[in-house]
């Protein structure tokens, strides 16, 4: 039977954001440590997201909008506007900072952002990896079309079809659009998988599921039924044998990596962001 996770909803001034992902209920689903619902939003002219420098190790993060844009800067030297249906696929692997802002043009007017943030874990003999930034146009992403249901495969492999962006373990990450009255299969029983109802309203194995919702697939839920049109996103990989530790902005197998990121953070021993090097986050 599915299981579901109730978001951890906080107001951030203007705008909320839900977690699903950790919690005591459900730490992990396949590679991913960390799943945030942001928005919808509606943002005053000169208000809006802005994200100080912070860092992260251990891990990848993956941007992913409904609505709006944002702008990331990382200390690679990128600069990367963001706009809905685009991947942002950023690996942290042995330390990197980065910031999420919004552009003049953006900020200047009333505007929306709504959209989700992952991060996913890197396997242990993989988290020191280099630090590497990839954008992805919704253009180069792969489909998936079939009567009643379209699909886009952000991640690793799902339905036949292969995402350009390259991971480092068996993951999927799939958008999904479907009709009232379709059923989209398990992508892969072998593999933990969660769906995330973004609007409409589904049922698995008979429980019903609606917008805002996090479901944890089990391997005998062989589909998803849409009850009325609906948007869902698809998560999942293969379990990690090792479940790694998760601490502010930091994924590590080993406390003393966590130590020694906080000290090397506290101590200005990560890169600065060019262009964007007079402020931060300070270490909680």
């Amino acid at each position: 039977m599915p299981k579901l996770i109730v978001g951890d909803k906080k107001d951030l001034g203007g705008f909320s954001v839900a977690r699903y992902i950790p919690q005591k209920a459900q730490r992990m689903v396949g590679p991913f440590v960390f799943f945030d619902h942001i928005g919808p939003a509606v943002f005053p002219a000169g208000k809006g997201v802005n994200v100080r420098p912070h860092p992260h190790i251990g891990l990848a993060t993956v941007t992913y909008l409904f609505a709006g844009s944002m702008l990331h800067r990382d200390s690679l030297g990128s600069v990367q506007e963001i706009h809905p249906g685009d991947v942002n696929w950023m690996v942290a692997g042995s330390g990197i900072v980065h910031s999420e802002r919004e552009t003049h043009e953006v900020r200047s007017g009333e505007h929306d952002l709504h959209g989700l943030q992952l991060w996913v874990a890197l396997p242990p003999d993989m988290q020191d990896v280099d630090p590497d930034f990839l954008h992805v146009s919704k253009n180069d992403l792969p489909c998936v079309y079939r009567p009643g249901v379209m699909m886009r495969v952000l991640l690793g492999s799902a339905y036949e079809r292969v995402s350009p962006v390259r991971t480092f373990s068996s993951m999927l990450y799939v958008d999904v659009l479907g009709e009232a009255g379709r059923t989209i299969p398990h992508p892969d029983p072998a593999m933990e998988v969660a769906a995330f109802i973004v609007s409409g309203r589904v049922t698995v194995n008979g429980e019903e599921a609606i917008a805002n919702d996090f479901v944890v697939l089990s391997e005998d839920d062989a589909e998803i039924r849409i009850e009325e049109d609906t948007r869902l996103v698809l998560i999942g990989g293969t379990a990690f044998a090792q479940k790694p530790l998760v601490h502010w902005n930091f994924v590590a197998y080993k406390p003393e990596d966590i130590d020694a990121a906080r000290e090397r953070w506290e101590n200005g021993g990560f890169p600065a962001i060019p262009g964007d090097d007079e402020e931060h986050i300070p270490l909680p």
